[in-house]
């Protein structure tokens, strides 16, 4: 399983932040990547990974699977619709050594649908990386093709969005645990 995002903290014409880590890590096999304002991107991250400690700390070191996770993850943003909403989109994904496959990968939007997938984009990037992760995605994929693909996409948007889209982070999630591959400090120095 691989999660990755840009690093960049903007609004409308500013840039504020160069180095924005978008990928929360919510137990030792799981992440969630998160899209959105950066008040909300914060809150809702923190929140939802504190949530899980806590609940694992209550049941006796008990961890949720990630397909629990991603039901909390979307009923906390369905429940805030109606009082405050969290504008954020959300891609969780985590390593299950009792399911099957191993890896499960849920995308979220801010209104609280959920739906497990194979791939998934937020934002902008979706109009130009899901037509390319629909073509070379395969089943079975081992970890340098999955990370050629995310390279592939990350070229792509670099090379046709309109905005600089420089700082990207790439984390694997698989039987070892979350581990950081890729920090994009400088575009020249990891994506050539």
């Amino acid at each position: 399983m691989i999660l990755a995002t840009d690093q960049i903290n903007a609004r409308s014409i500013l840039m504020y932040q160069r180095n924005l880590d978008k990928i929360a890590e919510l137990s030792s096999h799981s992440a969630m990547g998160v899209s959105g304002p950066n008040c909300d991107l914060v809150n809702f991250s923190e929140y939802i990974s504190k949530n899980l400690k806590l609940y694992e700390l209550s049941n006796d070191g008990m961890k949720l699977s990630t397909h629990a996770q991603a039901n909390f993850c979307r009923g906390e943003l369905a429940k805030a619709l109606r009082k405050g909403p969290f504008q954020v989109n959300v891609i969780l994904g985590g390593y299950d050594a009792k399911t099957p496959t191993g890896g499960s990968l849920y995308v979220m939007d801010y209104l609280g649908s959920c739906v497990k997938a194979n791939f998934g984009v937020q934002g902008y990037a979706s109009k130009f990386c899901l037509s390319i992760m629909d073509r070379d995605w395969e089943e079975g994929m081992n970890e340098e093709q999955a990370v050629n693909l995310v390279e592939h996409c990350i070229k792509e948007l670099q090379l046709r969005f309109l905005i600089n889209q420089s700082n990207f982070i790439v984390k694997v999630i698989d039987k070892e645990g979350v581990r950081t591959l890729k920090f994009g400090a400088d575009p020249a120095d990891n994506w050539k």
